[in-house]
């Protein structure tokens, strides 16, 4: 498969994003979302596709690899939706996500709904797009604790703003961690099921992507233990989605740009 740009890319990229103007120091992780906010609001995309090559390794040493079909797109009504196909569409497998829930589909059926949603979506779109106040509210079951002060630190020699946290050395906290500059998530460490581990997300690779930014390289971690890593090919962004992809009961008849794809 080719790597990144195709010619909606070229494009796309001509729209690099400025990277933010000075900003006053965050005092607190609710300052720290208004930062992300207000460094590109009115300028981040509204949609993104892309392919991912997806490795999941295994305790016992079996990993697989998978590849994945992602659409992501904002709306007022429905906030950021994450459509994920896990193998060609046309098979009709995937997942639907929202901050708050979770659709599973099987061979175009829907087979388990569940609440608690990808509370990673509010930090790598919604932020940039709605209301601190909501996108708060949609990270509230992660508990970071958004009302304690911002603390600075680093993070792959760049220096971040975290939140949640006591102290930069602080390991166990709920904890969101945001580049200074770019104003992006490069980390967060939260629990995803509250009887599990907490999982550690690390967002790498970023490139510039029409007026905003995309992390390319996507790690997991349960328990210190990798369990999980995530790399994009061929990003598009800003490109028409059709709501129907979105439904869940259009999901192997909706018109999907994954069929105009090739290895």
């Amino acid at each position: 498969m080719r790597r990144g740009a195709g010619p909606g890319v070229a494009i796309a990229l001509l729209a690099l994003p400025l990277l933010s103007p000075a900003q006053g120091a965050p005092a607190t992780g609710m300052d720290l979302l208004q930062r992300m906010h207000d460094a590109y609001a009115g300028k981040w995309y509204a949609t993104l596709t892309f392919v991912q090559q997806t490795s999941q390794h295994r305790a016992n040493g079996r990993d697989t690899v998978s590849t994945w079909f992602e659409s992501l797109r904002y709306t007022d009504q429905f906030g950021s939706q994450l459509r994920i196909d896990i193998g060609p569409p046309s098979n009709g497998n995937g997942v639907l996500y929202t901050a708050d829930s979770l659709w599973i589909m099987t061979a175009g059926k829907l087979t388990d709904t569940r609440g608690g949603g990808n509370a990673l979506v509010p930090l790598i779109e919604s932020v940039y797009m709605q209301p601190v106040a909501r996108t708060a509210a949609e990270l509230a079951a992660t508990h970071v604790d958004l009302a304690r002060p911002a603390v600075k630190g680093s993070w792959e020699g760049r220096e971040v703003w975290i939140a949640g946290v006591t102290s930069a050395s602080d390991s166990t906290s709920p904890q969101i961690w945001i580049d200074a500059e770019r104003n992006v998530v490069v980390r967060a460490v939260f629990k995803v099921v509250a009887s599990r581990p907490a999982m550690d997300a690390r967002f790498d690779g970023y490139v510039a992507l029409a007026g905003g930014w995309l992390a390319t390289k996507c790690t997991f971690y349960v328990g210190g233990q990798l369990v999980q890593t995530e790399a994009y090919q061929d990003w598009r962004a800003g490109v028409p989605l059709p709501a129907s992809l979105f439904d869940i009961t259009q999901w192997t008849t909706a018109p999907h740009w994954a069929g105009h794809f090739r290895s």
